[in-house]
């Protein structure tokens, strides 16, 4: 019994990983903008990427492969977000800027007749 709730909860993770990852492909794809695809990126490495590894975590049992999945895991969880913060640092610094709406008229702005 415990057996088939483990394998129910890694096979659960695996397939929300792997919906995750598609999602945040599709986004890259989809996105306008330099900045909007990082963050579709970023979905990917903050959701997608652990919950694959913690169901194949979960499905090779206490091994060393286990401990393996582990540290990957580990160096996504530092290097990801390292490596999205210089990404967009240098972006800015060649002058690649947000796509900003116009701003709305405030209360303050508009005129009432």
């Amino acid at each position: 019994m415990t057996s088939q709730i483990i394998d129910l909860a890694s096979w659960l993770l695996i397939a929300g990983g792997g919906i995750f990852c598609m999602i945040g492909a599709l986004g890259l794809l989809r996105m306008p903008n330099f900045f909007t695809r990082m963050h579709a990126a970023s979905l990917i490495d903050s959701l997608g990427a652990p919950m694959l590894l913690l169901g194949m975590i979960l499905q090779s049992g206490f091994t060393l492969v286990s401990a393996k999945l582990l540290f990957i895991a580990l160096l996504l969880f530092f290097t990801s977000p390292t490596a999205t913060h210089a990404l967009a640092r240098a972006a800015r610094a060649r002058g690649v800027g947000p796509d900003l709406a116009e701003e709305l008229p405030t209360a303050t702005d508009r005129e009432d007749k």
